[in-house]
Parts: structure tokens; C-alpha cells; sequence
């Protein structure tokens, strides 16, 4: 067993083999890496070019705003598969064989269920991207010189929430057909947080696999399955 400790987050890597012998859901076949899943995505917009700071944008107000829709998208996207994630269907907040454990602002460390870590998450963007003195919306008001920092500690949240959905939930969303949605949205997230060096690659490495597929562009002849945006 190792055990990886950062500021907010706490990540127990548990042995790859159950006491009964059996194999654990890491080592079983990650369905998301499919090619029939990978392939479906909602658009073929270069993600790259979509991230980029554009020139005339002050980078914290890029951060802000990109920050607070990718919250809103994955609250939405996490939406959609709630009712099966539940504190008996997910007893711990795991992605492939890692748990996350919650800190609270006192520092106290506690093991939760995925619902419970998520409403954490989500409570806690909420409430910093609503919090005008940290992401100011009014005219000539600056930003504080936490931002940055908090940014990246929301971009680790939201990072756990998309690696438990594919985790835990893949089979809902393609139950659901939502898996192009869900693509896309991870795919956009990672390109971005890349662009800004806004999560620790260590932190992210339980879905290096995963990134490396979807931040792949696919060849002109792929075929994909597409929603029009209006």
C-alpha cells in the first residue's frame, strides 16, 4: 500500500487484490476505453484552440469564467446519474483503485460515501464562485491573490467527480446516451487544466489512460455520433 497526501485531498491506494482473492473493479475491463464509447464525442472542434487565452482577456478573468462553467457542466453531467449514486451503491468517493478522502476547513480528515463527497464539492464551488470577492463579476473590481490557488483546488474537486462518473457510473450514462456529452466534457476539462497548469499531473494519473484517448483528435474517416448546438 502507498499512501499520497496533498493539502485538500487524501488518496489511499488500496492493494489490487481482494482478501478473497477476487480481482478489484482496477483491474477489471474499463468499459469507457472501448473504442465504440471513446469515438463518440459531441463536437469536432479543436479543444485546443477552444482553451487558448485569447489576447485580449485578462488571464484570471479566462480562469473565472471557464471555472465556473466547467462547475456547472459537470453538476449537470453528475445530474443525470444521482439517482444511482447512492451511499449503498457507492460507500466510498473511488476512482479506479483510489479513495478520496474529505478535509474539512478545520483539516479533519473523514471517509464519506460518493454523494456525500459530491455534495461537498459542489457546496463548496458554489459558494467561492457566488463569493464576489473571489470571482469578482463588477467592473474594475481585482481579483485576490488566493485566486489562482483556488482555482486549482476547484479543478482538483471537479476532477474527482468526473473520474468517479466514468468509474462508477459509465454504464448509466451509456444507459442514459450520454456518453458523447460526457466525452466531450472530460476532454475540454483536461485540455484545459493542461493549458494552465491548474491540477498536478500525480493527481491525475488513476485516468492517464483515459485522457490519452479522448485528448486525442480522432481520424477524419471516425465515425462519431454528433448533437447539434444551437
Amino acid at each position: 500500500m502507498g499512501v499520497l497526501v496533498c493539502c485538500d485531498c487524501f488518496f489511499y491506494r488500496k492493494s489490487k487484490t481482494k482478501p478473497n482473492g477476487k480481482k478489484t473493479p482496477a483491474e477489471e475491463k474499463k468499459h469507457y476505453l472501448e473504442p465504440e464509447y471513446t469515438k463518440v464525442r459531441v463536437v469536432d472542434s479543436d479543444l485546443k484552440e477552444l482553451v487558448v487565452l485569447p489576447r485580449e482577456i485578462d488571464l484570471n478573468e479566462w480562469l473565472a469564467s471557464n471555472t465556473t462553467t466547467f462547475f456547472n457542466l459537470i453538476n449537470l453531467q453528475y445530474s443525470t446519474i444521482s439517482e444511482f449514486c447512492t451511499g449503498d451503491t457507492c460507500q466510498s468517493m473511488t476512482a479506479c483503485n483510489t479513495i478520496y478522502y474529505w478535509y474539512d476547513e478545520k483539516g479533519k480528515k473523514s471517509k464519506c460515501t460518493a454523494p456525500q463527497y459530491v455534495d461537498f464539492v459542489m457546496s463548496l464551488v458554489q459558494k467561492l464562485v457566488t463569493d464576489e470577492d473571489i470571482f469578482p463579476t463588477k467592473y474594475g473590481k481585482e481579483f485576490p491573490n488566493s485566486f489562482e490557488s483556488l482555482v486549482k483546488k476547484i479543478c482538483r474537486y471537479l476532477f474527482h467527480v468526473l473520474a468517479h462518473i466514468y468509474w462508477a457510473h459509465f454504464k448509466e450514462t451509456v444507459a442514459l446516451e450520454l456518453q458523447g456529452h460526457l466525452n466531450t466534457l472530460y476532454a475540454h476539462f483536461i485540455v484545459f487544466v493542461r493549458e494552465f497548469n491548474l491540477v498536478d499531473p500525480k493527481d491525475m494519473c488513476v485516468m492517464d489512460d483515459l485522457s490519452e484517448v479522448l485528448c486525442t483528435p480522432l481520424p477524419p474517416n471516425a465515425q462519431q455520433n454528433h448533437v447539434t448546438e444551437r
